[in-house]
């Protein structure tokens, strides 16, 4: 992280993060396809977010980074479905973040993104996205894990009363 920016990071070291769910109509998740900047074939899938930037609160971040990383604006944006904390190593560093998972759909399904960082350029090579059934048959990697099982539940039973906290994810 760069030096000037330390407002993300919670009193436990822990860099806040907000993320979305974002459906389309046909219940269709958009997710990114990353990879370490430095190679490419270490890939994964991921929902778009990331951290908090000076008084912005999660909400605020969650909808600024998906107009950056997705030109997707026209979103209603609900509830926060999950927490997770996760910790992962990434362009030559260790992460440590406590996410949060936002709920939100869209109309509007043409991504392109439109603010990307330096390291995001690097790393983030484009967007699909998946239905429910596709996700679950997915033999790539996909953060958080178990996303096909979460997404069939939040299909199948609409958001969760509260927050659910996943399990801690660490990749070493």
């Amino acid at each position: 992280m760069p030096a000037e920016v330390t407002h993300d990071v919670s009193p436990q070291g822990l860099r806040k993060v907000a993320r979305v769910v974002l459906l389309d109509p046909d219940d269709r998740i958009l997710l990114l396809h990353g990879h370490e900047p430095d190679d490419p074939a270490d890939d994964w899938w991921f929902t778009p977010g990331g951290g908090l930037e000076g008084a912005e609160t999660r909400e605020e971040a969650a909808l600024r980074e998906l107009a950056e990383e997705t030109g997707i604006t026209e979103v209603e944006l609900g509830p926060v479905l999950w927490r997770r904390r996760c910790s992962f190593p990434f362009a030559g560093r260790r992460w440590d973040q406590d996410e949060w998972y936002y709920l939100a759909r869209t109309a509007q399904t043409a991504t392109r993104a439109t603010a990307l960082t330096e390291l995001e350029r690097r790393s983030v090579a484009g967007a699909r996205w998946w239905t429910c059934a596709e996700l679950t048959r997915a033999h790539e990697t996909v953060y958080p894990t178990r996303l096909a099982e979460l997404l069939s539940r939040l299909l199948d039973e609409g958001p969760p009363a509260r927050p659910v906290t996943l399990e801690p994810e660490v990749v070493h």
